[in-house]
């Protein structure tokens, strides 16, 4: 009886997941603003959060490369290979970096 009880709301927060919350929590631990991320610049401090929001997209959402590219500023489908590619990279090469963005794939499983 429990776990019917708990299916809903573990449905619910799966489905409170998607692409705007993924932009909205990456902005705020990063400090830029998601019209920033939505842009066109690619400075470091812009870009990175930016390619882990489209890492944690793919990641969480299980969107497609296409549509998370356009939820993104109407970003081409290998620019978001690219940035889920260099996640990893970053992850594999850099514990703090890691450390990051499992803390913040916590803090949108947890809604």
């Amino acid at each position: 009886m429990v776990q019917y009880a708990l299916k809903d709301i573990v449905a619910m927060r799966v489905q409170a997941v998607n692409m705007d919350n993924i932009r909205k929590v990456v902005a705020e631990y990063y400090d830029v603003t998601i019209k920033e991320m939505m842009g066109r610049k690619r400075t470091r401090s812009i870009a990175r959060p930016r390619q882990i929001a489209m890492a944690l997209s793919r990641e969480l959402t299980g969107d497609s490369f296409p549509e998370i590219g356009q939820s993104f500023g109407g970003r081409d489908h290998t620019t978001v290979m690219h940035a889920c590619d260099k996640v990893n990279e970053l992850r594999a090469a850099d514990p703090a970096f890691d450390k990051d963005y499992k803390t913040l794939a916590l803090m949108l499983q947890a809604g």
